[in-house]
């Protein structure tokens, strides 16, 4: 089969459409004809270097697909050939075919087309495990999410306000921000030309956001613990802002808050497979009555994953990008 390998690390033009062994569904596995895969951030590190692949991992990119069930391993039920599915992997999706873990696959919903199902996986599951099982958001609560116009933005948005929280973001532009408002945001900051920690402060009448999902790390790690209510939760799922930064622990402390850093990827497939069986419970029946929708920026061919990639690496993109098979 044909997929999508890093020549070298760096810049975009590494990626290039390769002949590589099919995979083979073991036990407990499914093989999946890819439709489509959606580009994340960790792919755009994994191009870079800058993140290594999990042991046992397809060595080239994609964290999520959508496709049809080609065949199954010993030991798979309720999951039959020709199924539309979609799934959570560990790499690998930039590719015609993927074999993964039967725990780590849901039923397409059917209001969705196959394609656009690929915008689901990854970003489902982080924002779910994150704010409502890590950080256990609770109705009436104030999230702050970072980065409220990307993939993960627009679907914690959604969630957060479908739960009966309150969500508000942050983001580089007015367009970025009327995306956001139309998803649900209910408080909008421009961090270009706002500081978040006053305007979170000034629209909670000074008590602060109960939970954080912070995709900068270090740059923001001291401005997050300002911004954060008394028993605050700060979750931080990525380092765009660099790794190492000091923290006022008195600060930390009076405030009885919690910091709590994550990755999906590495995490063992029982893991996996139970965020998975919680994101079909509580977001599918979303997906379904139309609460929830995957948003779609671009789509581009498999072949021209570079194009896509630089196109992310613009900034420009809202919602999710996805290569199509």
């Amino acid at each position: 089969m044909k997929a999508i390998v890093i020549t070298e690390p760096g810049d975009a033009d590494v990626l290039a459409l390769r002949d590589v062994p099919a995979p083979v569904p073991g036990p407990g596995e499914v093989l999946i004809d890819v439709a489509a895969a959606g580009l994340n951030r960790a792919d755009v590190l994994q191009r870079q270097g800058k993140y290594p692949v999990p042991p046992g991992a397809p060595e080239y990119p994609g964290l999520e697909v959508s496709g049809r069930v080609a065949a199954v391993g010993t030991g798979v039920e309720g999951l039959e050939v020709g199924a539309d599915v979609v799934a959570l992997l560990s790499g690998g999706g930039y590719a015609e075919q993927v074999a993964v873990p039967a725990g780590q696959v849901l039923p397409v919903p059917p209001e969705l087309d196959l394609v656009t199902a690929a915008a689901l996986p990854e970003v489902a599951a982080t924002v779910f495990s994150n704010l409502f099982m890590a950080a256990g958001v609770r109705e009436g609560e104030y999230v702050l999410i970072h980065g409220g116009a990307g993939g993960i933005g627009t679907m914690a948005i959604q969630l957060v306000a479908a739960f009966g929280a309150v969500p508000m973001v942050t983001a580089s532009s007015p367009k970025k921000l009327a995306l956001a408002e139309s998803l649900g945001a209910k408080v909008l900051i421009n961090y270009k030309e706002q500081d978040f920690v006053e305007e979170v402060r000034r629209a909670t009448d000074g008590r602060g956001a109960d939970v954080i999902l912070d995709v900068m790390g270090a740059k923001y790690l001291q401005r997050n613990l300002d911004a954060l209510a008394v028993e605050g939760r700060l979750v931080i799922i990525g380092l765009q802002g660099g790794t190492r930064a000091e923290l006022d622990l008195n600060a930390l402390m009076t405030k009885r808050c919690a910091v709590m850093g994550t990755t999906l990827r590495a995490r063992p497939e029982a893991e996996k497979s139970a965020i998975m069986a919680a994101v079909g419970e509580y977001v599918w029946p979303l997906l379904r009555d139309g609460t929830v929708k995957p948003l779609v920026d671009r789509t581009f061919p498999l072949a021209e994953a570079a194009a896509a990639h630089e196109y992310f690496d613009s900034g420009r993109h809202t919602g999710k990008i996805l290569l199509t098979v």
